[in-house]
């Protein structure tokens, strides 16, 4: 007999990528931060997003930081995109895929939203960087 509160398997992989994209800092904050009320959604995306998608073969970390700081970028979310410029530190995208995907969302999507997506980025690239030096 298995017990009903226990993880899933989908969701120990979802936890596992979730931690490996976005750093364990990021995860047990958000852990931390979880109530009853969240919590539904909390495990739907750790095993939707993180267990089913982040974590199939077909693309490599890389290639999904990359499509989806563009897709986040096209769709005006600011926080989700400064959070991905974030993960590219452990997804291997660089700061010249980061400007390519952009570039794309510019064409794609409307130089608004490329142009709004760069400046967060630029900044959270600089705050990177300034991290690194400290």
């Amino acid at each position: 007999m298995t017990d009903a509160s226990a993880p899933s398997e989908r969701y120990r992989q979802g936890m596992a990528t979730r931690r490996a994209v976005l750093g364990d800092k990021h995860v047990d904050r958000a852990q931390s931060a979880t109530t009853d009320f969240d919590r539904p959604f909390q495990d739907l995306i750790t095993e939707a997003a993180w267990g089913h998608v982040w974590s199939r073969p077909t693309f490599t970390k890389r290639e999904r930081s990359i499509v989806t700081i563009a897709l986040l970028a096209a769709l005006g979310q600011d926080e989700e995109v400064a959070m991905h410029v974030r993960a590219t530190a452990n997804t291997g995208a660089s700061r010249e895929d980061i400007c390519e995907a952009l570039l794309h969302v510019a064409i794609y999507a409307g130089v608004p939203a490329a142009n709004h997506a760069i400046k967060i980025a630029k900044q959270v690239l600089g705050e990177m960087d300034a991290g690194k030096a400290a």
